[in-house]
């Protein structure tokens, strides 16, 4: 499986946000990295 192609930063952002290290942000399946940011976004909707 190819890393995803999104920038350094990005990924650094969504690293620190989800709490992983980076590497695992790179290699995770794209549909369980969808699903976290789906996840932490409703988190940040609910502390709203």
């Amino acid at each position: 499986m190819r890393p995803h192609q999104i920038s350094a930063e990005t990924a650094q952002i969504l690293a620190d946000k989800l709490k992983v290290p980076i590497e695992q942000i790179m290699h995770m399946p794209q549909h369980i990295l969808i699903a976290k940011l789906a996840e932490l976004d409703k988190d940040e909707k609910n502390n709203e």
